[in-house]
């Protein structure tokens, strides 16, 4: 199954009022796992970027100035992403910013229903607990010490390893990775093999039994075979 974590930074927050893309990260997963292949691209949004927007992410009109258009690099995006589902944080506001610009310079929108928003899926495992993408990395130990401040790319990169411990780690299919409660001692986190419901049979003889009590014997009381655990 191939994914692509997926993230924007903007010149605010609705491009209804004539805010624009400035930049775009992404990175591809492969059956859960990077495959060190990514898209990123800074874009010129044709219009002067807020003060709130650019202590945000740190880009400014001088640096924007000489990029691309979005419309140069919407085929290339659409390439990169083909028919993998999007995961994104908080993607309400990611699809509807590239709807947007695809719909601008003439290019098929991406479906909704292709998105899977990781916000939502925080806040489905961890009712009431902070579900930014800072706070889901203090909670599973995902080092985020390079963002100083929003970066597309960068986004994407931590995304994908939040993503991958919210569906439970890197072995999400076999059930068997340790949770974040078993990496901070609860026990209950660990994994554990069920008990057999009828026992097996023994596979030995009675007399293979019986010179193995023999050979025991001949050991003493330190024996390892008579310790219980």
């Amino acid at each position: 199954m191939r994914e692509i974590v997926l993230d924007t930074e903007t010149t605010g927050f609705e491009p209804s009022e004539g805010h624009r893309i400035v930049e775009i990260g992404a990175v591809e997963l492969l059956n859960h796992m990077p495959t060190r292949r990514t898209f990123h691209k800074y874009i010129n949004p044709q219009r002067p970027m807020p003060m709130e927007a650019f202590e945000v992410h740190g880009l400014g009109d001088d640096f924007l100035r000489d990029k691309p258009l979005f419309a140069q690099i919407a085929r290339e995006f659409l390439d990169f992403v083909g028919d993998a589902r999007l995961v994104i944080h908080n993607a309400a506001f990611d699809m509807k910013f590239l709807n947007f610009e695809l719909t601008r310079a003439s290019f098929p929108t991406l479906p909704f229903d292709r998105a899977l928003d990781t916000l939502a899926l925080a806040r489905q495992k961890f009712p009431g607990a902070p579900a930014t993408l800072d706070a889901l990395c203090r909670r599973f130990g995902v080092d985020n010490s390079a963002r100083e401040k929003h970066g597309a790319l960068l986004d994407s990169e931590i995304l994908a390893e939040v993503y991958l411990e919210l569906i439970g780690g890197r072995q999400p299919d076999f059930g068997l990775a340790t949770t974040a409660d078993a990496r901070s001692g609860n026990a209950e986190g660990e994994w554990r093999p069920r008990p057999r419901p009828n026992p097996l049979p023994p596979r030995i003889t009675e007399a293979e039994a019986a010179a193995h009590a023999a050979f025991v014997a001949k050991l003493g009381d330190g024996a390892i075979w008579l310790k219980r655990v």
